[in-house]
């Protein structure tokens, strides 16, 4: 369980107040509109009203007593820009800053923010290849150049070992796991042979991933 201080309650905040509740972290909520204070409420483990640019306000939160700062600020970058900046110069662990844009990523990573998550260009990603490849059922970015990717099995792999196949050695990619009827099995080694009931949770650079998945 962490603590968690996160900072603007609109959609976006909203959001991930109810994932980090359902969590069972504990969550200071902030945003300076009174309705989206009252309404997170019931799910976070305190919440308050305030100005996140006021120093003195953001400081008698106790900032360093969070193990996560998020500034979830969407519609007001000067205010996030700020949030952020004040946030790190009171000795917060790690800030997690919202951009919206390119060049409001740039600026929050240079003005304090340790990460930032751009979550419209996030998910504008996952749509276009998800729905793009009809033989990707689920996939996650790990960096610029790797993935994972949840795939049925190949009609051709079906009924042969890991082993036999060699994808690690023919295209520098790795088998993490099989998905068969919603249970996930982790334990694959050279003798694991592929069945066409289960997809497979492959990780690799988006190169090799395309190529041997023809994505």
């Amino acid at each position: 369980m962490k603590s968690i201080l996160l900072i603007g309650l609109g959609r976006f905040g909203k959001h991930i107040a109810l994932q980090l509740s359902q969590l069972g972290h504990q969550v200071m909520a902030v945003d300076h509109v009174e309705e989206r204070v009252e309404a997170v409420l019931p799910f976070v483990t305190n919440a308050q009203i305030g100005d996140s640019t006021n120093a003195d306000f953001l400081e008698s939160l106790g900032i360093r007593n969070f193990d996560v700062c998020i500034v979830a600020i969407g519609n007001d970058f000067q205010s996030s820009l700020e949030t952020t900046s004040l946030l790190k110069e009171l000795g917060a662990n790690l800030v997690v800053s919202r951009a919206t844009r390119d060049v409001q990523q740039k600026f929050l990573l240079r003005n304090g923010a340790d990460e930032v998550v751009y979550p419209e260009k996030q998910l504008a990603k996952w749509v276009a290849i998800r729905y793009t490849a009809d033989h990707i059922i689920d996939y996650v970015e790990l960096d610029g150049d790797h993935a994972m990717f949840e795939v049925p099995t190949p009609r051709g792999w079906i009924g042969r070992t890991v082993g036999q196949i060699d994808i690690r050695k023919k295209y520098n990619i790795n088998i993490m796991g099989l998905k068969r009827n919603g249970k996930l099995e982790m334990v694959v080694t050279p003798d694991t042979v592929l069945s066409g009931e289960a997809t497979m949770l492959v990780i690799g650079e988006y190169k090799d991933l395309q190529k041997c998945f023809h994505i």
